[in-house]
């Protein structure tokens, strides 16, 4: 009987913290990279060539949903209630693949599905995309590098890393999610900014 009630009492207490603090469950605020598609031009002359775009690579922790913070440059922390709604691999290589089809150096522009069936290949690693909290208060920071094989030969003809960042005017979660949208828009156009033209003229 005794141990029965001490197990009561103690299911109590649980029960009397996880209903306390407040007395309300809190949910997580999600959050997405809203990247706009730019404009397709008009179909460029002479332009014969295609290319796949393979889903961007990450480090693990970039695939694990909350939003990354650093307080060092060692130290990395997640907000247990503020995470991605997608992966931000997934959300930029579909703005890649919007770019490179605005871009018209070439005819046709895919999602990669394995088969050699395009002229080139496109191969991305999103490097970094975090809120970094130390040095010069709260900034943004966006890394990434790519680079393009060509089929046939399996040689790589272009490739490129850029990394960018910009401070966060507005010091919240959702002011840093804003300026990362910013942040990853400068980051892509500044990566597919070398892509030569000429690959689209080239078989």
């Amino acid at each position: 009987m005794k141990k029965l009630l001490n197990a009561l009492v103690l299911m109590l207490a649980v029960v009397s913290v996880l209903t306390g603090c407040g007395g309300k469950l809190r949910y997580p605020a999600y959050y997405t990279l809203n990247l706009p598609a730019p404009p397709d031009p008009p179909a460029s002359e002479g332009v014969r060539t295609s290319i796949a775009v393979r889903e961007f690579q990450s480090p693990g922790y970039l695939r694990q949903g909350p939003i990354i913070y650093r307080t060092t440059p060692e130290e990395v922390g997640f907000y247990e209630y503020h995470r991605w709604a997608a992966d931000p691999r997934v959300l930029v290589t579909g703005a890649v693949i919007d770019h490179l089809r605005a871009g018209g150096q070439f005819s046709m522009v895919s999602m990669y599905d394995g088969r050699p069936n395009n002229d080139y290949v496109f191969s991305g690693k999103l490097e970094k995309l975090e809120e970094v909290d130390y040095e010069s208060g709260v900034k943004v920071e966006v890394a990434m590098s790519a680079q393009i094989t060509k089929v046939a030969t399996g040689a790589t003809v272009w490739s490129n890393a850029v990394f960018e960042s910009r401070p966060v005017p507005q010091r919240n979660v959702p002011g840093v999610v804003s300026q990362m949208n910013r942040t990853m828009e400068l980051a892509i156009n500044k990566l597919l900014s070398t892509v030569p033209q000429s690959l689209g003229s080239e078989r």
